[in-house]
């Protein structure tokens, strides 16, 4: 074990970065977590120093000469950031850079070691897409908060955030819903009117858009408790969200990945209830997924698949 080859996965996100390691039987060795990793979301110097920080913590006195292979599964990735990556490879003395890849492919891979298959996630924002030899073939949505991601956590939190103001606009009673929402915005400064309570809302969303993908923990507590205006956004959006799996999903699993989706709630119950028939399973760990793929071709094909499990277990 001491000298036995490793394999490095990395999952970087526009909210944080993993780093796993493993041997090749699937033995976790290292892991680490580090700030946002998405060159296009916070620029290529920052990236670059949160994978190469959880890099550096997970590899801690582990030998960089062991690592046989490495991938690095990055949101919003750009041609740069491969040479400034295996950089950093080579300053921990790993022979070779990771080879680099979007976060689809291996946000499946988390949930299913089959080639073929499709994604279905929503976070702060939704995508789904068609996995074809464990690479991406045919993605559908993932437009962004302001033209698309239609049933994603911003989906969520902006639907809900219009209902309130519109019942606060026409002085209606406030229900649980309202409650949790404007608990979030304005805590105990409401304002001395239902209407001006309204306004600030407004005012605050306007300033900080990003704040309304916060209200889908909200909207899903809310709709647990009964609430109908919650369940009826929680609907809609399990609806949206498997229209745009069925525009591409052909054949195989049903990955489902993102926040909204892996947290035990109505929306993923829903979107389960919707896609009834078809085998859905869920993602796990991505960083161990992407470990998973670089060790993959130094494996036989059966050996991979038993193992999947380990690599992409939770840490």
């Amino acid at each position: 074990m001491t000298h036995s080859p490793l394999v490095v996965g990395v999952d970087a996100g526009a909210t944080s970065t993993r780093v796993s390691i493993h041997t090749l039987d699937g033995t976790r060795v290292g892991y680490a977590r580090a700030g946002a990793g998405n060159p296009s979301a916070h620029g290529l110097a920052r990236a670059v120093a949160a994978i190469g920080a959880a890099l550096e913590e997970a590899l801690g006195s582990l030998d960089g000469s062991r690592v046989v292979a490495s991938l690095a599964g990055v949101a919003g990735k750009v041609d740069e950031l491969a040479p400034e990556l295996a950089r950093i490879w080579a300053g921990h003395g790993v022979p070779g850079g990771p080879e680099v890849a979007g976060d689809v492919a291996i946000a499946y891979v988390a949930g299913s070691p089959e080639p073929c298959g499709s994604l279905l996630l929503s976070g702060t924002g939704a995508v789904a897409a068609r996995i074809v030899g464990h690479q991406q073939d045919v993605i559908a949505d993932g437009l962004g908060w302001l033209l698309g991601d239609e049933g994603s956590g911003f989906w969520i939190g902006r639907a809900a955030a219009k209902a309130v103001v519109a019942a606060l606009d026409r002085a209606e009673p406030e229900g649980l819903l309202a409650t949790l929402v404007l608990d979030h915005f304005l805590g105990a400064e409401r304002g001395p009117s239902p209407r001006q309570s309204a306004d600030r809302l407004v005012r605050l969303a306007q300033a900080d858009h990003m704040r309304l993908a916060a209200l889908a923990a909200p909207v899903s507590q809310a709709a647990t408790a009964g609430d109908p205006v919650a369940l009826a956004i929680a609907r809609r959006a399990a609806g949206h969200l498997v229209t745009t799996v069925r525009r591409v999903h052909v054949s195989g699993p049903v990955v489902l990945a993102g926040s909204v989706l892996t947290s035990e709630g109505p929306v993923r119950r829903a979107v389960r209830e919707l896609l009834a028939g078809e085998t859905v399973t869920t993602a796990r760990d991505a960083a161990g997924a992407a470990a998973w793929l670089a060790a993959r071709p130094l494996l036989p094909e059966d050996r991979a698949r038993d193992l999947h499990p380990r690599f992409t277990a939770a840490p």
